[in-house]
């Protein structure tokens, strides 16, 4: 293992410390340190990640009503669907870091009958509860379901995994046999990761553990029993913008409430998607986009 980025520190959320990445130098899959504990890790979700499980402030309330746009469906499809949510279906869905249900709602609309969530914050999954969804507070390796599912959906959720084999080995544990798994997270071969530097909003220490380039997340794929693996790279202008606002506003131990303000937001998501098209076109299609975005198949 090598060190190829020391010093980095929570440009979101402003988790106090310091971390590092580490990079095996055979494979070249990348992991966080120091690496917490599980019970720490959890401790970290329940105190800082995703706000608080805000649900009243301007953004989330305009973030809810674009989400479940017409707009938002014709942007998914210009801009890259990081979260699958243009894809239908039916039978069982489980997704998997279902925070506070806002995808569920998304597929329910899409065609699923029976979804169901997991989610380690309480007070994010209650929320989905209220909202009508089953949602059990549990990691996928202590889950026994019912039945089987039919998809299981990991987006933006593997990085955060202090044992992603093991994750993906469950995953397929959960699944009917021919069952899919979606999964969405970002690209240790990101352009913008060379770019940004430290402000590089997919670092997002220490909540993000495991960093993957597409040929270590398909062997790991193949190696935990998927196959009919498909890997596509897309750069969210969503992404491009937030890593614009952690590198203008970030300040070391501190939140970075500018990441949660929708008119710099979208004005930077405009510039993103469309001043920076074929630079951001480009690079997707060299392999360094900012997102992988992998539908594999339970053998």
């Amino acid at each position: 293992m090598r060190i190829i980025i020391s010093d980095l520190v929570d440009n979101r959320l402003g988790t106090p410390g310091d971390w590092q990445i580490l990079q095996c130098s055979d494979c070249g899959f990348e992991q966080t340190g120091p690496m917490p504990t599980q019970s720490e890790l959890t401790a970290l979700y329940e105190s800082h990640y995703n706000f608080g499980g805000q649900t009243d402030t301007l953004y989330t309330q305009l973030r809810e009503k674009f989400l479940l746009s017409s707009v938002y469906r014709l942007w998914t499809r210009l801009d890259g669907d990081v979260g699958f949510h243009s894809r239908r279906g039916r039978g069982r869905l489980l997704d998997v870091g279902c925070n506070e249900g806002r995808s569920l709602r998304i597929f329910a609309r899409n065609g699923f009958d029976q979804l169901e969530g997991l989610e380690v914050n309480e007070n994010a999954a209650a929320v989905a509860r209220k909202a009508g969804f089953t949602v059990y507070t549990s990691l996928i390796d202590d889950f026994v379901p019912a039945q089987p599912y039919d998809v299981a959906i990991l987006s933006n959720v593997l990085e955060h995994s202090l044992d992603p084999r093991k994750m993906l080995t469950d995953v397929g544990r959960v699944l009917a046999p021919g069952g899919q798994v979606w999964i969405s997270l970002p690209n240790n071969q990101s352009w913008l990761r060379k770019a940004f530097g430290r402000s590089w909003i997919n670092w997002h220490v220490p909540f993000h553990i495991s960093h993957f380039s597409s040929g270590t997340l398909r062997k790991l794929l193949a190696d935990t029993g998927f196959s009919n693996i498909d890997i596509q790279q897309v750069s969210p202008a969503l992404w491009v913008a937030q890593s614009t606002i952690a590198h203008l506003f970030a300040k070391p131990g501190a939140k970075t409430w500018q990441l949660r303000n929708p008119f710099l937001t979208l004005l930077f998501m405009g510039l993103a998607r469309f001043a920076a098209f074929p630079k951001l076109w480009l690079e997707n299609r060299r392999g360094h986009g900012d997102c992988l975005l992998v539908v594999a198949t339970r053998k």
